[in-house]
């Protein structure tokens, strides 16, 4: 695997950089990071691949493998962040304000901090200090797939059984290159609508009460949902977040194992009764360490105006316009989204299901 290192999508500064302007410099950057972000998925699980096979080596192999990773992977990652930031702190110290996202300084800070091996993942301390100290400790299956992880796919998002040390790079790296060209993708991807608010919330503990059915072509039976819904709020089961909702969610699995599950409802307060024939999903403030409901109450709301065809457009995009835009934002200011064990999303009708939705949560942690 002496090639290895070559799969991975490089940076490197671009040539007569003196006589390109800012803004050009800049622009080089952020083509980088979304070239880079179509290759270096399968180039990290081409390392798990690679990683996996190491009770197979043999001592010679071992050292080499070992330059392999800590020199011509690893180190040459430490290099490109140490490059990248020198770039980005002249470019700001050029222009003060508006042109570099400053969310990126924080991405590098952490990548940084995880090159090290100092890695801030309890789980995977054990594992990452023992290759670190010792490499050939790599033979022990367990510390083995512990620092390998999974492979995700070329997405970066497939479902894994064990989330290692590899993986966690890979998530610094993408962090990376969305806080460089994810800003451009969303001002690109308004088109026709623009995002009039973005906030991020955290609500105490609440109940989402609905049912799990499309009611868009059902007129009674969504005025029957909405009576019932009405009535529990007259009750005292209101909650800080009195809208119609559309809650989409995959029960804390990866989107390539479970379907997504599209109810109809409201959230309600937590201890909200739950009528019979509809289903209920639980809200808490702080994750419980579990994959899966209750799912967290923080979340990013994005609210749009302007063409509603336009905010729904689903032709290129992963899921729809609203859709992407929230997400994509939070990406670019390195706010975690914690897919997929707490993931879920939901279109907001703010003047009711019949209206249509114009606002958008995405599921954080922060």
């Amino acid at each position: 695997m002496e090639n290895l290192q070559d799969r991975f999508y490089w940076y490197e500064a671009e040539g007569g950089g003196a006589d390109l302007s800012p803004e050009e410099r800049y622009q080089h950057m952020v083509d980088w990071a979304g070239q880079a972000r179509g290759k270096n998925p399968d180039a990290f699980d081409a390392v798990t691949a690679w990683l996996l096979e190491g009770e197979r080596w043999s001592r010679e192999e071992m050292a080499a493998n070992r330059r392999l990773l800590m020199e011509r992977i690893l180190g040459r990652f430490e290099e490109q962040c140490r490059q990248l930031r020198t770039e980005l702190t002249e470019l700001t110290e050029l222009v003060p304000s508006g042109l570099v996202n400053m969310a990126v300084f924080d991405t590098l800070d952490r990548f940084e901090e995880e090159l090290t091996g100092a890695t801030r993942a309890d789980e995977l301390k054990e594992a990452v200090g023992k290759v670190f100290t010792d490499f050939s400790t790599i033979e022990n299956r367990e510390i083995r797939e512990s620092f390998a992880g999974g492979i995700t796919g070329h997405e970066g998002t497939d479902t894994v059984e064990i989330f290692g040390y590899i993986n966690l790079l890979k998530d610094c790296d993408a962090g990376v290159q969305w806080a460089l060209f994810m800003p451009d993708v969303v001002k690109r991807q308004q088109n026709g609508f623009r995002m009039v608010r973005f906030e991020y919330r955290k609500l105490p503990a609440m109940r989402f009460v609905g049912v799990e059915k499309d009611f868009s072509l059902d007129a009674p039976e969504l005025q029957e949902l909405q009576n019932t819904l009405d009535t529990i709020e007259d009750e005292g089961y209101r909650s800080e977040f009195p809208c119609d909702v559309i809650l989409m969610h995959h029960y804390g699995r990866g989107v390539d194992v479970e379907h997504c599950h599209v109810l109809w409802g409201r959230f309600l307060a937590a201890d909200a009764p739950v009528p019979q024939g509809y289903a209920h999903v639980d809200f808490v403030p702080d994750n419980d360490g579990k994959s899966g409901m209750p799912y967290l109450s923080q979340f990013a709301y994005a609210e749009f105006a302007g063409d509603m065809d336009a905010m729904h457009d689903r032709d290129g995009f992963d899921c729809d316009a609203m859709y992407d835009v929230t997400r994509n934002t939070i990406l670019a200011q390195n706010v975690m989204i914690p897919y997929p064990a707490k993931y879920w999303t939901a279109e907001v009708c703010l003047e009711g299901f019949r209206k249509g939705s114009t606002a958008y949560l995405f599921s954080v942690e922060k």
